[in-house]
């Protein structure tokens, strides 16, 4: 029975042109996948080259006065991108996956990011993420919408109920050979982009695998629900292109303006400004009171005393210290805003699968805006930890020369989410159960079948 189905359904055209569709779409978002994986590298190595000829230009021009030399030195951290990032890009695009910082103000670095294209930011990339979340469900819809109703049309569902007891099991076989071609074809750009994209086999990969088929479920198991309605072809397709400009476009864009509205973010132009004020005003008041503030922070300078000089190091950094503490209120509140809003995204994600999935997929690759708070507050230790390390040598005047400079290399920051199986899985499995619940208790209202 299922070969005949198969049989039937290979020789509609529309078969081949949604699976040739889903093909190339998938085959294009591979490739985009890796020219990003390939930009990011090379991004990575430009940067080391460019960190390693920096510190040598410098140090060869900055000879005695490390306090000067340290003004213009940058040190790299870089957010490791994975592999797998080719398949979901996420907010990768947006936010900077390296952070070059000076010893300097920290608030007027950390969010930094690279000059980007508006227009291309704006439509986003076509990542195979993309193409499972929107484009495989369209798909879906024209293979189903009109399973029962086709029959019905062509009085053919007559015939069939008369030669089975069950035409309900046919109906069944027929959603579970679609749901075969749709798999295969996912499974067949996954074994494609792990050479392509060079893919590690690993816990991560199966997530994305197993996600993206609990999601194609739920499609499915809504448009069974659909076609139990038992209805026109015409509202079949209706009602099922419906749900998915509901759940894929009109209630994303509605959760994300109750979120943004529930948690405004003035404390970033508050934080820029405040920083900016903190340092610039210590030019024009006496250097005392900036070193009690400074040393406050760090009694462990102390020892350093209070230079009589009118221009001075440890005054200076000083002024670039204060910068950050006196905006340390604002720049906690916006962190803490920007965690509230991943916060409730991640609760109410768990009822639109749309969303769901591309937080599971962000978390797998690495590329949501968790992943980027994370790598923030990791380069904010990267930055307080070269301050550490600088500041007593810059205030006791050690020349340049007693330092290694050749140990400054890029660092890498490799922190990723664990998988939470129940979770990432759950409530796409919970939909699929629903749905197929609702479209068997219709079923067993309608005396036909």
């Amino acid at each position: 029975m299922y070969l005949l189905l198969f049989k039937n359904f290979i020789r509609s055209q529309s078969a081949y042109l949604g699976m040739l569709f889903l093909l190339l779409s998938g085959l294009v978002s591979i490739f985009v996948g890796r020219q990003f994986i390939e930009k990011q590298k090379a991004n990575i190595e430009h940067t080391a080259i460019y960190q390693k000829e920096h510190i040598e230009r410098y140090t060869g021009y900055i000879e005695k006065d490390l306090g000067l030399l340290l003004y213009y030195l940058k040190f790299g951290l870089v957010n490791t991108t994975d592999n797998l990032n080719g398949l979901s890009i996420g907010q990768r695009d947006v936010n900077p996956s390296i952070q070059s910082l000076t010893i300097r103000n920290l608030e007027g670095q950390k969010y930094d990011t690279d000059l980007q294209n508006p227009v291309s930011l704006l439509l986003g990339s076509l990542d195979l993420g993309f193409v499972i979340i929107f484009l495989f469900p369209l798909v879906i819809i024209s293979y189903c919408y009109n399973l029962l109703s086709e029959e019905k049309e062509e009085s053919t569902w007559i015939l069939l109920s008369v030669q089975s007891q069950t035409p309900f099991r046919i109906l069944f076989k027929k959603f579970m050979v679609r749901f075969a071609a749709i798999t295969g074809v996912l499974l067949f750009l996954i074994i494609l982009a792990i050479p392509i994209l060079d893919l590690r086999i690993n816990g991560a990969l199966a997530g994305f695998v197993l996600v993206s088929l609990f999601y194609i479920i739920v499609w499915f198991a809504l448009s069974f629900w659909v076609v139990s309605w038992n209805k026109s072809s015409r509202a079949g397709a209706a009602g099922l292109l419906c749900f998915w400009i509901v759940l894929t476009i009109i209630l994303p864009a509605i959760l994300n303006h109750f979120i943004l509205s529930q948690y405004p973010l003035p404390e970033a132009l508050d934080t820029a400004i405040e920083q900016r004020e903190a340092y610039h005003e210590k030019w024009d008041t006496d250097q005392k009171p900036t070193i009690d503030k400074f040393y406050k922070h760090y009694p462990q300078f102390k020892s350093y005393g209070y230079p009589k000089e009118s221009f001075n190091w440890l005054w200076y950094y000083a002024m670039q210290q204060m910068g950050d503490d006196e905006s340390k209120s604002q720049s906690d509140q916006l962190k803490a805003k920007l965690w509230k809003r991943e916060k409730m995204s991640r609760t109410l994600s768990y009822f639109v699968p749309g969303i769901h999935m591309q937080f599971q997929l962000s978390d797998l690759t690495g590329s949501g805006l968790a992943d980027q708070l994370r790598f923030t507050q990791a380069a904010e230790h990267f930055h307080e930890g070269k301050r550490l390390l600088f500041y007593p040598k810059i205030f006791a005047n050690e020349p340049t020369g007693s330092i290694n400079w050749k140990q400054f290399q890029l660092e890498y920051y490799n922190e990723r989410s664990k998988i939470n199986w129940l979770a990432m899985l759950g409530p796409l499995l919970l939909f699929s159960l629903l749905f197929y619940y609702l479209g068997s208790v219709n079923f067993r209202k309608q005396t036909v079948l």
